[in-house]
């Protein structure tokens, strides 16, 4: 019999607690998921929201994909604290650096997916994972990046120009009522990306809080093409209910009540 997935379900995947080390000498502690009884035909490596605001591995779309694409969509999944960031995981070492020492991360985290074979590596960038993403992830191993809600507000315009000149697939999704930054305007932004697909999300906020879903098949549409979609809402067969109660005191929404300024702009 077929059982609703709701946001605490945890459907079947192979999981693993794993470290990744940086190259200033720092270790960070992750996740990978993987599909039980097949090797996935695309990873996902998460960079997660600003942790100064309670972004961390867990955020709600990440934790989501993590415990779904695997079965769903035979995706692997690799989440991570970055430095100074804690979840129930755990905490990485090292202290925020404003999108600075986080250069190091996330080459630990591709570098991680590289070696252990882990095939077509895309980033998913959330908010502030995204400035991580155009800042440090356009690199030979990475298939493409997908961004959630980009504020473009640590990258610069010469980060925009190394994936332009590359030519790798870079999509935004991008809310209707982004706090930072909307349809239009990311358009406009992203225009200097040849390659760039801007995707606005109607009704959705920075949060997507009642929108995982619609995240989840954007995704699985870009990094296995090959998967039927939209994603079931039901799963027959066995299945897990997580602890959603464990971030009680930090929800998904703390991260954007109070914007945090980047660099200042000419």
């Amino acid at each position: 019999m077929s059982t609703p997935i709701r946001a605490s379900s945890i459907l079947p995947g192979h999981r693993e607690d794993i470290e990744l080390h940086t190259a200033d000498g720092l270790r960070l502690v992750g996740e990978l998921a993987r599909p039980v009884d097949r090797e996935p035909v695309g990873t996902l490596v998460c960079l997660h929201p600003l942790p100064t605001h309670g972004g961390m591995m867990d955020s709600h779309v990440f934790r989501k994909a993590a415990w779904r694409l695997p079965a769903l969509a035979d995706l692997a999944v690799l989440r991570f604290n970055t430095r100074g960031t804690s979840s129930v995981r755990g905490t990485s070492e090292g202290a925020f650096d404003a999108a600075v020492g986080e250069r190091f991360d996330v080459h630990a985290a591709i570098e991680y997916a590289e070696f252990h074979e882990l095939p077509n590596i895309w980033l998913v960038g959330w908010s502030f994972g995204t400035d991580l993403a155009l800042k440090y992830g356009c690199d030979p191993a990475v298939a493409g990046a997908i961004l959630l809600s980009p504020p473009l507000r640590f990258s610069t315009p010469e980060d925009l120009a190394v994936w332009a000149e590359r030519g790798t697939p870079l999509t935004a999704l991008v809310p209707e009522f982004d706090d930072y930054l909307r349809p239009d305007e990311a358009r406009e932004r992203f225009a200097v990306v040849p390659q760039a697909e801007v995707v606005g999300v109607p009704g959705a906020k920075h949060l997507w809080v009642g929108d995982a879903e619609t995240v989840l098949d954007e995704i699985v549409r870009r990094v296995n093409p090959a998967a039927s979609l939209p994603l079931p809402t039901t799963w027959d067969g066995p299945m897990e209910t997580g602890d959603v109660s464990a971030y009680a005191d930090r929800t998904v929404a703390s991260f954007a009540d109070t914007p945090v300024p980047g660099p200042q702009r000419d």
